[in-house]
């Protein structure tokens, strides 16, 4: 009843296939022992103090992390700690587990020769603590990555379904209704549409180009609606790039700053330009506005800082976002994003 209280649900599992294989490295690590280094003595001595020094650095390292998986920081669901707190289990766990299997093999089999046994220590723990660490380095790194990818991309979704832009298009959707019917139900289909693609495209990590315009349309739309003709778009995406799969929901921080922060502050408004072209093997899609300008604070807008974020942890320093003035006479803003391009896998033939 006890164990329950330290071992979290569905660990046993994974911490009986980790002991199999301690138990299985301990034969080989015997016999290469024997092999090799001077003075050890016969196989099954060999073998017992490789099985001792084997289950003792197993039950410090990996009982070990969830023991102290709060003071590693180590994480649901498979608790293992990122590199920093793997660091310092091995650094602990793994002497304490070689010394005391040590004392534990002595017992059972007899004081070692002092060449053979720390050889075969040597042997054991260079062993043990290279795939440990390899092992809990990139467990935890892949985990932690997985965890900053869900969470962006929750912020991300948030970021889309923003109550302030949901409470206005159903403010004006209630003036329409007894005004104009017919406008009031395209907006709604709209809505529906909008609503819809978020949510779908919230459960996939990436769409194609034209499934992401598509989506950017019923928003503009949306938009466009609501601030009338001081809201235009315009689009430049060749069809041979509508294929390219680029991450669900891209480009709408971009498209929502250049509206809030510089078509609507403009007394007459402006116009939103997006395009994409492909540069070798890069795609670059930039979305210009022609509104009031780029304040000295816009490079920490939160939608461009997520984004930002969100492709850094997709594609690392192959991808960037870049926010400058647009300049040229017309003014505004241009951001740029920059990232290897990903064209559909082709389905294989029957």
């Amino acid at each position: 009843m006890r164990l329950r209280t330290w071992l979290p649900t569905g660990a046993a599992r994974g911490l009986g296939r980790r002991l199999l294989l301690a138990v299985a490295l301990a034969p080989p690590t015997a016999w290469l022992a024997q092999a090799v280094l001077p003075g050890t003595a016969g196989y099954g001595t060999a073998l017992t103090r490789s099985l001792a020094i084997s289950l003792c650095t197993w039950a410090a390292v990996d009982l070990g992390r969830f023991l102290l998986r709060g003071k590693l920081g180590a994480a649901p669901p498979h608790y293992w700690p990122p590199p920093r707190g793997a660091a310092l289990l091995l650094g602990l766990g793994l002497p304490a587990g070689v010394f005391a299997g040590i004392a534990l093999g002595d017992m059972l089999a007899g004081p070692s020769a002092v060449a053979g046994g720390v050889g075969a220590v040597a042997v054991f723990g260079l062993a043990v603590g290279v795939a440990m660490t390899a092992a809990f380095y990139s467990r935890g790194r892949q985990e932690a990555l997985a965890r900053q990818v869900e969470a962006a991309r929750l912020a991300a979704l948030k970021a889309q379904l923003d109550p302030h832009m949901l409470f206005n298009t159903l403010a004006t959707l209630r003036a329409l209704i007894a005004t104009d019917p017919p406008r009031a139900t395209a907006m709604l289909d709209r809505l529906v549409g909008f609503l819809r693609a978020t949510l779908g495209a919230s459960r996939a990590e990436t769409h194609s180009l034209a499934a992401e315009r598509a989506w950017i349309e019923d928003y503009l739309a949306l938009m466009q609606i609501r601030l009338g003709a001081r809201l235009t778009a315009r689009w430049d995406i060749p069809t041979a790039l509508e294929p390219v799969q680029v991450p669900a929901l891209l480009l709408q921080p971009a498209v929502e700053n250049a509206i809030r922060h510089g078509i609507e502050p403009k007394p007459d408004g402006g116009r939103i330009e997006i395009s994409a072209r492909r540069e070798g093997g890069e795609l670059l899609l930039r979305v210009r506005d022609t509104g009031v300008g780029l304040p000295a604070a816009a490079q920490d807008r939160f939608g461009l800082v997520q984004l930002r974020e969100r492709l850094r942890l997709l594609h690392g320093s192959a991808a960037s976002v870049t926010l400058a003035a647009a300049g040229d006479a017309e003014g505004g803003a241009l951001v740029v994003l920059r990232l290897p391009i990903a064209l559909p896998v082709a389905p294989s033939a029957p």
